[in-house]
């Protein structure tokens, strides 16, 4: 590692907004609820009785905690830091309570905050307590030992609904602890900013202002686009650039460098739609998306890849030639020149490196991910939480930014509601939108009330929709619009981690570095079809990674958080068959998800598990651990770690544990999925009967009104969207562009 250590300067605040207004939960209900958190998140002490405030250990298991937890840390580090960790309990942090009610208030749907509340209830009465704990005391006033024994049985239930609630509830409480937590950073070590690179600058935007007022805010342009990620931004740029008048129109809000990274806590509020904690109706998969200024492109990590020529046929077949001409090609080579796209400065961090090394002893064929960094070396593994070097190309440092200086012009806070139409020619034709504009606060933020509200209609020429893939299509349907197809075809990229633990002469310090920069592509095609599994890196913040690991007991929490430096995480990334949908919630209108990971899924992600298995194995893993609850944990004998014997992952012992995790395959409840990649809800079709929009990227049955993002690919792309979605979105603004020219031509020979 030849970067230099610097002295990052810490980032402004950025306070989020008030919490939700009214009741979240009642006084009893938040009785239980912090009495689960306490049992999840325990003060651990040493005590030969049973207690209600702490986890009671024996004097030998306590001071074995605190000498293996000292053990960890550098020698400089306060001798009392460990205690402290070890009593902290959820309930003591401060802003834990105060995070919760937002994440419950603003971010779950409401039929999971019904869920939460009849759970809680019930474990306030006699009967409710019997059934749910075995037990006729209420749940608060259990001993912390009790508690702790009943969510363990709850996670080992054979009833589906009480095992999904266990690991729903504790994987909430372990993420608002996580982000709240004053003793776990110092524990780990983990900086508050990236210790490698430098701040940058950012460039100066200016955001439309409007005044307060009773009337709609009438305002005109050309083209209207709606999302300012990933496919809005080259749009925006590519219009404004060939002479026409621009408005990109975000229902978020822009953060400057000297915001970021955000703090864990604040980034999941103020980066991502409803607060990182989007799940589909069964649960069964967590599906994470940006929301911000610049879109998913400001918080994704940097890889570049282009769409692999089996996709593009694929797509092709379905009647859309573009795909296989050179045209694409051209599209996907401007927006990669415009980012600095190359794998000429990458620099592996220890995880990549391992995934590298691995995959090399292994024979898997695998590549370096191409970085949109400039051509500049990018070495900071924080930019999931906003890139405080801009150094990151993204759309907030390229396409926006050459956009702005082309004359577009941009507006923040404006939740677009309805698309307008009118009848032209028979036609039914885009003019505009509508929705509500809502200013930031007089210091800049959202924390304050003194925020002004504005109706605003927007008449344009064209509409562009480029809301992503969960918020397109609702667009579409508040719009009138009846296609069946709308909201369909959505698919995710459905993955699950694998984490291995290394020895502990020196910290991995997984966080740093890179976040992306190789990936083994052995497995992309199981099935003859090129559905399989990519094997890449996540990023390792511990509000991130703490949640998705499976809890078992609160002592077992803290000891393995303790061991976190030391720890890699990968995931296979599934290249999907079958896809689900979206649809507007009945009661407040957002997103709701209908996908399950089907059993194709399942069998080709672990097929990249035990592959990844075997790559943490070559590379001299003490431990390897899965997110799926009930999978045994391989632990490699003292022996063996210490010397080779040249059997590699011939060794018995860790053939019999593969050949246990694949007998006992990903099974539902007790897989985690996630999903950070969104594709497909208004596909690009060469018929109406089977898609969203035509080949142009015009929605079907209408005139004026397109959709530019990642919603419109065919299928799952394979590979991380960013790039297909930016040169689709780059041809689909050049004929919007041309189309445009072709009226104005038009109406001046009228003229004439």
């Amino acid at each position: 590692m030849t970067s230099t250590q610097l002295n990052f300067i810490a980032p402004l605040d950025t306070p989020l907004p008030p919490p939700p207004d009214g009741q979240v939960l009642t006084e009893s209900q938040w009785t239980t609820l912090m009495a689960i958190a306490d049992a999840v998140i325990p003060s651990i002490e040493v005590s030969s009785t049973l207690s209600n405030s702490s986890l009671c250990l024996a004097p030998s298991e306590y001071a074995s905690a605190v000498e293996t937890i000292a053990r960890r840390l550098p020698a400089q580090t306060d001798p009392k830091l460990t205690q402290r960790f070890l009593q902290e309990n959820a309930s003591s942090v401060p802003g834990f309570r105060e995070l919760l009610q937002r994440m419950l208030g603003d971010c779950l749907r409401e039929d999971a905050r019904k869920g939460i509340r009849v759970i809680l209830s019930a474990l306030d009465t006699r009967a409710g307590c019997l059934l749910a704990t075995g037990y006729t005391t209420s749940f608060h006033l259990q001993p912390i030992n009790i508690r702790q024994q009943i969510l363990q049985g709850w996670a080992s239930s054979y009833l589906p609904p009480l095992k999904q609630s266990a690991i729903g509830l504790e994987s909430l409480l372990v993420a608002a602890w996580a982000r709240t937590s004053p003793t776990l950073g110092p524990i780990l070590s983990f900086p508050r900013v990236p210790v490698h690179g430098k701040p940058g600058k950012g460039f100066d935007y200016d955001f439309l202002q409007l005044p307060p007022g009773a009337q709609p805010e009438i305002l005109e342009t050309d083209v209207v686009i709606v999302g300012s990620g990933c496919g809005g931004a080259v749009c925006a740029k590519n219009l404004a650039e060939a002479g026409h008048r621009v408005m990109v129109v975000e229902k978020s809000y822009y953060w400057g460098p000297e915001h970021l990274p955000m703090s864990e806590k604040d980034a999941n509020i103020h980066l991502f739609a409803n607060g990182g904690m989007n799940s589909s109706d069964d649960n069964s998969m967590i599906v994470i998306s940006g929301q911000t200024w610049g879109g998913g492109g400001t918080v994704n990590w940097s890889a570049s890849l282009q769409t692999q020529a089996f996709v593009r046929t694929e797509w092709a077949n379905t009647g859309l030639p573009f795909f296989t001409s050179s045209e694409f090609q051209d599209s996907l080579d401007r927006v990669c020149h415009r980012m600095g796209v190359s794998t000429e400065h990458v620099e592996h961090n220890k995880s990549n490196q391992i995934l590298a090394d691995g995959a090399r002893k292994l024979g898997y064929s695998q590549k370096a991910v191409p970085q949109n960094t400039g051509g500049k070396k990018h070495y900071c593994g924080y930019c999931t939480l906003g890139c405080g070097a801009a150094e990151k190309q993204g759309p907030v440092v390229s396409f926006l930014p050459d956009a702005q200086k082309a004359g577009a012009q941009f507006v923040e806070g404006l939740q677009v509601d309805t698309v307008l139409f009118e009848n032209i020619n028979g036609n039914k034709t885009a003019v505009g939108v509508q929705g509500i504009w809502k200013s930031r606060d007089s210091f800049g933020g959202m924390k304050c009330p003194n925020r002004t509200t504005r109706k605003v209609i927007i008449k344009a020429k064209r509409v562009i929709v480029s809301a992503g893939s969960l918020e397109s299509p609702l667009l579409l349907l508040r719009s009138g619009l009846k296609n069946p197809q709308i909201g369909r075809n959505l698919y995710l990229h459905p993955t699950t981690m694998i984490y291995a633990t290394f020895a502990e002469q020196e910290p991995i310090k997984p966080w740093e570095g890179a976040i992306l920069t190789n990936l083994v592509d052995e497995f992309q095609n199981l099935d003859g079809n090129h559905h399989g599994v990519k094997l890449e890196c996540i990023t390792m913040l511990p509000s991130w990674i703490l949640p998705n690991q499976i809890w078992t007991g609160g002592l077992d929490l803290k000891m393995r958080a303790s061991k976190f430096p030391y720890i890699t995480g990968q995931f296979p990334v599934v290249r999907e068959k079958v896809p689900g949908r979206v649809y507007p919630d009945p009661t407040d209108g957002r997103c709701r998800i209908a996908y399950t990971p089907s059993a194709m899924d399942a069998k080709h992600a672990i097929i990249g598990i035990v592959a990844l298995a075997k790559i943490l194995y070559m590379e001299g893993a003490k431990e390897i651990f899965l997110s799926t609850a009930g999978m045994p944990v391989f632990t490699r004998p003292e022996t063996n770690a210490a010397t080779d014997n040249g059997e590699g992952v011939n060794d018995p012992v860790f053939q019999s544990w593969l050949a246990e995790i694949q007998r006992r395959g990903l099974t539902l409840p007790n897989c985690r999925w996630g999903s950070a990649h969104q594709m497909g809800t208004c596909r690009m079709a060469a018929t109406q009967r089977a898609g969203v929009v035509d080949p142009k990227g015009k929605v079907w049955s209408t005139e004026g009104l397109y959709v530019s993002d990642a919603s419109i690919f065919p299928s799952a792309s394979g590979v991380n969207p960013m790039v297909t979605n930016m040169a689709i979105s780059d041809w689909i603004s050049r004929g919007v562009a041309k189309d445009l020219q072709a009226d104005a031509e038009i109406e001046t020979r009228a003229r004439l």
